[in-house]
């Protein structure tokens, strides 16, 4: 395996396991889109056509394993948002946050909108999505998936994170900041190799900006969920050690089904805040996808 990940082997447990798991490729989730059709009817279509989905989650009815299903084509039910392809941990992410109906969300890093969508899905095309990306060329694809999966209650923002206007305040933010993305990394062949992102040694400075600017433009009583999909505790734990320091912030326990590892305390010497451990990880080799980190916040009291 990789230098990369190496430096990961005293805090991933079953390390040799994560390490295999590393060797097959992503599985192919899919999310079933409600403000399209209902479950039972989206899988009948697919039946039809001789794909048998595998309920993902005992909770969520809307996850689901496509085993054999491709996604590059023109798949009808793909092209009328009746599904949109997406990891299984990064469609945990706005299950955790759970807006609720008519509400106010902002989605800081929205693009390519799956998110966004599945917020827009949760609270039934009700309340008020603000999806931002700083990037104008990603508002293409941003735009093209809410549109194709009906999300009626978004606007699109072209804000940096870290400054984004402090006139309002959000029920809901969703901090899923840009990172090393080490947790998508999969060896599916003998040349391939996780390089070390370039610039990653500058990330956890922009992600404490962008962790910052989200809790002051929570509301009292507000939620947000700060994620990545990178197993670097400078990027994660480090990041959000640093908002309980400097803000009036709590973090709240996150209840999956999903096997989750606790959040680190200790890294490189360095000791952080003990709700830490109600932070989780989620590791390729516990749930078969993408590597993910999630945390839950609030305001004190």
């Amino acid at each position: 395996m990789t230098p990369l990940f190496e430096q990961y082997g005293g805090i991933i447990p079953d390390f040799s396991s994560f390490q295999e798991c590393l060797r097959n490729p992503l599985p192919t989730h899919i999310r079933i889109n409600r403000l399209r059709i209902e479950p039972p009817s989206l899988i009948q279509l697919l039946e039809e056509k001789g794909v048998r989905l595998t309920r993902a989650s005992q909770r969520y009815d809307t996850l689901c394993l496509a085993p054999g299903l491709s996604l590059s084509g023109n798949l009808l039910e793909c092209f009328m948002g009746y599904i949109h392809p997406q990891a299984l941990t990064s469609a945990v992410a706005a299950l955790v946050l759970s807006p609720q109906e008519n509400s106010s969300v902002l989605d800081m890093c929205a693009a390519p909108g799956g998110k966004s969508s599945h917020c827009a899905d949760i609270m039934n095309n009700t309340g008020l999505i603000i999806s931002n990306d700083l990037y104008a060329s990603r508002h293409a694809s941003l735009g093209h998936t809410l549109a194709r999966m009906g999300v009626l209650n978004a606007v699109i923002t072209a804000y940096q994170a870290q400054e984004f206007p402090l006139r309002n305040r959000f029920d809901f933010i969703l901090a899923d900041v840009p990172c090393s993305c080490e947790g998508k990394f999969r060896k599916t062949g003998e040349t391939a190799s996780c390089k070390a992102f370039t610039g990653r040694e500058t990330l956890p400075d922009l992600q404490k900006k962008i962790l910052l600017r989200a809790f002051d433009l929570l509301k009292k009583g507000g939620r947000m969920l700060y994620s990545t999909c990178t197993y670097n505790p400078s990027e994660n734990e480090a990041v959000v050690d640093l908002l309980l320091n400097e803000r009036n912030a709590d973090l709240f326990p996150i209840d999956v089904e999903f096997d989750g590892e606790p959040g680190l305390t200790r890294w490189n010497g360095e000791t952080y805040d003990k709700r830490l451990e109600r932070t989780v990880r989620f590791y390729p080799h516990r749930i078969d996808s993408v590597g993910f980190f999630m945390a839950s916040i609030g305001r004190r009291g």
